[in-house]
């Protein structure tokens, strides 16, 4: 026979406080129904005091490379988060001393006090990474997914916009493009930009000498913001890029959304030019045709054109993607959790878009720890468009962690949310292992290796007096 209990003695039995609280208002469960409910909190665990202990950190493979950030506690929990692709690990371990002893279950009260160490771009690498283990680590005390903690689902499954390895030849890079919708990918980008220019003749102006080349993605040109660079596209260049992006949409098709980004190094006049140029094939987006911050110039571009403008990958917290709401300088916003500021911060990003009327799609270019990260922050988005996804030619992707549905990507071209405890996913040795190997390095000394050195390093960081 059941015994009917009270909630507030369902709250007790359970121990799992006031968490469902709101979600569990008025109801009565039946005592083997609460027992259900308990069975998925880890009862290993003491959320209250709960405390992180360690902080280690080891590379993972991926087209672009990255760290795995690793937060260990008192009651043998392990966390995991992920510094952004291309990040020094440093700026995760320069945090260590700031949080041992903290319960990473005040996620908030935690990001706050490391918000002041992180920057636009990478620099926001480190602070992110502990903010996302914060999480893995609350959901697997409470034993509710992140996406849970968020608020909840507005989808099961996440829709991934497939980045694509450019190619000069434009039937070629279409056949490319045609073999992601092959796989299932509903959502296409490519680069598009100076670099298609280099052999057309007259298809660019740029000041010579000195070592400048405006075709190089890594030279020191690359490194000059775009008004100051002096480089102009012409009449014939627009026509190339005219022609090269129809005949990818002869071979691909029109009736799918395809993204343009890697326009070049060129300033506002000029992104004007080429944004008109590609008006007619229909495009998803135009993506940082400029710096992020130039937000006037943004306005201009828009306002000129009739494709969407997106930026947003390399800004760090809300407040730098305010201005380019407020003032409507942009159709979507585009995100990277791994800068952004974590999943609560993204989250905060795509309901303050929501309130603009502008969408929100997510940049990722890092392991299944970001990318599984990024699907949870998706989900809990209401205005969520894509998620970006680079690694779809990457060997071993997917046997870095388990937990989850694999193959990661289904027949559709999405991704099941998990709705195991925190991120979902649990690293798997062996595979980490082997990447660090065949990357020719030694993976018993990389693999989570002692980090003490950084334990007490003590500074005084109140920013105010």
């Amino acid at each position: 026979m059941k015994m009917n209990i009270t909630r507030r003695q369902w709250f007790a039995k359970a121990g799992i406080g006031g968490i469902a609280g709101t979600a569990l208002s008025g109801m009565f469960l039946s005592a083997d129904d609460a027992e259900a409910v308990r069975g998925r909190v880890n009862t290993n665990s003491e959320p209250s005091k709960l405390r992180i202990t360690d902080l280690r950190v080891v590379p993972v493979r991926g087209q672009f490379g990255s760290y795995v950030v690793r937060l260990e506690t008192n009651q043998g929990l392990h966390g995991y988060g992920e510094i952004r692709d291309a990040a020094s690990a440093t700026y995760a371990l320069m945090l260590k001393s700031r949080i041992l002893g903290e319960n990473p279950c005040h996620v908030d009260r935690i990001f706050r006090k490391l918000k002041q160490f992180g920057g636009h771009g990478r620099q926001a690498g480190g602070v992110v990474a502990i903010e996302m283990a914060c999480w893995d680590l609350a959901g697997k005390a409470w034993g509710v997914p992140c996406w849970q903690m968020l608020g909840g689902k507005f989808r099961d499954k996440i829709r991934l916009y497939a980045d694509t390895p450019t190619h000069k030849d434009p039937e070629e890079m279409g056949r490319r493009l045609l073999k992601r919708r092959e796989r299932g990918f509903t959502f296409l980008k490519m680069d598009i930009g100076l670099n298609l220019l280099r052999d057309v003749p007259g298809a660019v102006s740029y000041p010579h000498g000195d070592g400048v080349d405006p075709y190089s993605p890594r030279g020191a040109f690359a490194s000059v913001r775009h008004p100051f660079t002096g480089i102009r596209v012409s009449e014939k260049g627009l026509g190339a890029l005219q022609e090269y992006v129809r005949k990818v949409r002869d071979v691909v098709g029109w009736d799918v959304p395809l993204a343009v980004d890697h326009l070049g190094h060129f300033g506002v006049e000029d992104a004007i030019k080429v944004a008109q140029a590609l008006d007619p094939f229909n495009l998803a987006w135009i993506e940082d045709p400029i710096p992020w911050d130039y937000v006037d110039d943004y306005v201009r571009i828009r306002q000129s054109c009739k494709t969407p403008i997106l930026t947003g990958e390399d800004i760090y917290l809300k407040e730098g993607f305010v201005p380019l709401f407020q003032k409507h300088a942009i159709s979507i916003c585009h995100p990277d959790l791994a800068t952004a500021g974590g999943l609560l911060e993204t989250k905060k990003i795509g309901d303050l878009a929501m309130e603009h009327g502008i969408s929100m799609a997510m940049h990722m270019a890092g392991s299944p720890v970001a990318l599984f990260a990024s699907v949870h922050c998706a989900a809990a988005t209401e205005n969520f468009l894509a998620l970006e996804f680079h690694d779809a030619d990457t060997e071993n992707y997917e046997d870095l962690v388990d937990g989850v549905q694999k193959p990661f990507i289904g027949s559709d071209g999405f991704v099941i949310v998990p709705d195991g405890p925190g991120l979902g996913i649990t690293l798997n040795e062996q595979a980490v292992k082997e990447s660090i190997r065949r990357d020719g390095l030694d993976p018993e000394k990389l693999y989570f290796p002692p980090t003490d050195e950084w334990n007490q390093e003590r500074s005084h960081d109140r920013i105010w007096s």
